[in-house]
């Protein structure tokens, strides 16, 4: 679908003025992060900036003022020709107002002074105190000079409240555009998995995997990942953010991948757990199946209307079921998920929202209840099962065992899509992949 993108962040701008109409919106962007010496770490913009504005440069401020002239106000690093030699063009500030579609923009060195005068006949201003050092300080320093001011006479207190409850819920449900570049980076994501289970084989390192799997990542346009990729094979399957991938690879062993390639902002979030010699033992196949049963129970479930936590129990009692079946628990399915019996098999959740974040905005709860899903709403199923160090009474032929599968879900007008439908998941699928190059 074609997308006019300029407008798409203005329109989101509109919208949120709409609802936060009672004063100033102050939204900060990321500032650069140095590494050692002239060195930088990777510049990311915060995604709530990128949502609202599109602008991909560091140390910006966005200010939004309903009802007034200059509705949509940005402050930017100049124009200068030095910078550009060394690290690049900036878009300075006479070029922002056509490119952002902002009403005014003034160079971030004037902040102190401008912010001031903009906030002026403004009581309400909504920041997130925390979320950026130097703003917290300006904003202190703002309504202690207020509160000066105030007991003068003829000019009110500034009052501070956080926008990000109405951002997070704006951000929470996707418009087509938004679903379309999950999709992409999705797609994106399916290459390197496929190419991750071709290269697998005994004595290859984990690193090695993923460096073919990320190298495809970016040769389809994902410019950088959406999280640190975990590449966990052995027991490392039991370490839910295993990041150290430098173990090498062992005949009869699992190897479990959670990677996303990011695209244009988006990312995925997939898992896939495949054994290293291209065979499941019948343990492994047996926990396998069970985690997949899991999955599609959890799937299954979503509609428009339920509950989001009744995906998380649609899941659980499959699992719960299956570590019965395994000789892992004994009891009621009801009893053992009310004694959370099952915690040390399976200690986390089955689902978190997705979007410009792998862990994307958007409240759980809906005051005393779980929140109901609606339309447009992306999220995980990513149910698993872990036989590791903290499973003291596995049954002997699981322990080491570790298995999780997860897939992208969209809800939509009368159900679901499950958006990653074609990375293969299935055993005999993986099997005739897995070390065919």
């Amino acid at each position: 679908m074609a997308y006019n993108k300029k407008q798409q962040f203005k329109s989101r701008r509109t919208s949120l003025m709409s609802q936060i109409s009672d004063g100033a919106i102050i939204i900060g962007a990321s500032h650069n992060s140095p590494r050692n010496n002239d060195v930088d770490y990777e510049f990311r913009q915060n995604s709530t900036f990128w949502y609202l504005t599109g602008f991909d440069e560091p140390d910006a401020v966005l200010v939004l003022r309903p009802h007034h002239k200059d509705q949509c106000v940005i402050f930017v690093n100049p124009y200068d020709p030095q910078f550009e030699i060394w690290v690049g063009a900036r878009l300075g500030v006479d070029a922002a107002p056509e490119n952002l579609e902002i009403d005014a923009a003034y160079p971030i060195s004037e902040l102190d002074d401008q912010l001031p005068r903009l906030l002026e006949d403004i009581e309400t201003v909504h920041y997130s105190i925390g979320s950026d050092s130097k703003l917290d300080d300006l904003m202190m320093n703002l309504v202690q000079k207020r509160r000066g001011l105030s007991q003068r006479g003829g000019v009110h207190l500034l009052r501070i409240e956080d926008p990000k409850p109405a951002i997070d819920r704006m951000r929470l449900v996707k418009s087509e555009a938004e679903v379309e570049l999950v999709q992409a980076a999705i797609d994106v994501t399916r290459v390197g998995f496929e190419n991750a289970m071709r290269v697998t084989k005994p004595g290859t390192f984990e690193y090695q995997v993923q460096a073919e799997m990320e190298s495809h990542f970016r040769k389809l346009g994902s410019v950088r990942n959406g999280y640190p990729s975990i590449v966990a094979s052995g027991t490392n399957s039991c370490i839910l953010h295993y990041i150290n991938n430098r173990e090498q690879l062992k005949d009869g062993s699992l190897l479990l991948i959670d990677a996303g390639a990011e695209y244009d902002y988006y990312t995925a979030d997939i898992t896939r757990t495949w054994p290293v010699n291209g065979n499941f033992t019948p343990a492994q196949k047996e926990v396998y199946e069970i985690v997949l049963a899991s999955q599609s129970a959890g799937i299954n479930a979503i509609s428009p209307g339920i509950e989001f936590n009744e995906v998380h129990i649609a899941s659980l009692r499959v699992l719960v079921q299956g570590l019965i079946d395994l000789g892992a628990l004994e009891g009621s399915i009801d009893g053992l998920i009310e004694s959370r019996a099952y915690l040390p098999y399976y200690m986390h959740g089955t689902s978190h929202w997705l979007g410009l974040d792998v862990h994307d905005a958007g409240p759980y709860r809906d005051e005393d209840r779980s929140i109901s899903l609606e339309q447009g709403m992306v999220f995980t199923v990513e149910p698993g099962l872990y036989f590791g160090n903290q499973a003291t009474e596995s049954p002997e032929h699981l322990k080491g065992i570790g298995i999780r599968i997860e897939d992208n879900v969209v809800v939509t007008t009368e159900g679901h899509s499950v958006l990653s439908d074609t990375i293969l998941s299935s055993v005999s699928e993986i099997e005739e992949l897995v070390g065919s190059v």
